[in-house]
This record gives structure tokens, C-alpha cells and sequence, in this order.
């Protein structure tokens, strides 16, 4: 009889400040955060072992918190690429931001090491929370807003 290997799901980390930085993550949870977005030659790059990049339409994705608990699932629902000048609303809104230059102000400062242009391209993804709660309780976050 011929066993069945299931490969494992991808995975997915949303980064802070710090170690300690959970807000994006919480923003997931709440539904407040519902998409997400990478410098596109980053895209298929893991950027560590529980954050793989390269995300499918249809996928389902375990999301892990800085400590590499796992503590919901996520469904991409769109993958698109876009510059740095044209983010669409859908994006900065999806990011939680309260606009396109929010956005670009926050997102300066996370990708600080690279020569960001108008013209840098960046892929975009979004996604619905599917499972949440069962991997322990939201009050267990610290609070680091």
C-alpha cells in the first residue's frame, strides 16, 4: 500500500518593530489587516524559516507569530504586482493605512536598507482570516502598539 506524503502548508510571519511587535499580527486577527505586500524580487524569497514568501491565489497559509507560534490560517484570495507610486487603495487600505502615502511612509521605514523609487516594484497579496483562536488566546499577545 502506497502512503500518502501531504506536504506541509506555507508559511507566513507579519513583522514588527521588534521581536515583541505583534500589532500587524493582531491587525490579522481583528480582520483589520487583509493584505499584505513585499518588494517583488524579495516575492519568492523565504525570509526565514516561518516566512516563505511566494503565496498562491487559493492558498492556505499557517501564520506565526515572532516567538514561531503558529496562530491562525489565511486563504489568498489575490496576488498582483503594482510600483511604488501606484499603490492602489485596496492595498493601503488592506494594510490598515489611512492612505497611499501612509503606506509608502510606513512601508520606508520597514525596507529602510533598500533605494526605494517610484518605480520599485512590489507585489501585493490579499487574504481573508480562516482559523484563528484554538492556537492560544489573543490576551496572551503583549500589548506593543
Amino acid at each position: 500500500m502506497a502512503s500518502l506524503i501531504m506536504p506541509r502548508l506555507k508559511r507566513a510571519q507579519f513583522w514588527g518593530r521588534d521581536i515583541d511587535d505583534d500589532r500587524l499580527l493582531r491587525q490579522v486577527l481583528d480582520g483589520t489587516k487583509t493584505a499584505s505586500a513585499d518588494l517583488a524580487r524579495n516575492w519568492h524569497a523565504p525570509a526565514g524559516e516561518y516566512d516563505e514568501g511566494g503565496y498562491l491565489v487559493g492558498s492556505i497559509v499557517e501564520v506565526y507569530d515572532q516567538h514561531q507560534r503558529l496562530r491562525c490560517h489565511i486563504r489568498v484570495l489575490e496576488v498582483y504586482e503594482t510600483t511604488f507610486a501606484s499603490i492602489p487603495e485596496k492595498l493601503w487600505r488592506g494594510e490598515a493605512h489611512a492612505s497611499a502615502e501612509d503606506f509608502r511612509r510606513e512601508h520606508r521605514q520597514c525596507w529602510n536598507q533598500d533605494a526605494l523609487t517610484d518605480e520599485t516594484r512590489i507585489v501585493a497579496f490579499h487574504f481573508e482570516l480562516v482559523s484563528s483562536g484554538k492556537f492560544g488566546p489573543k490576551e496572551s499577545f503583549k500589548n506593543s502598539s
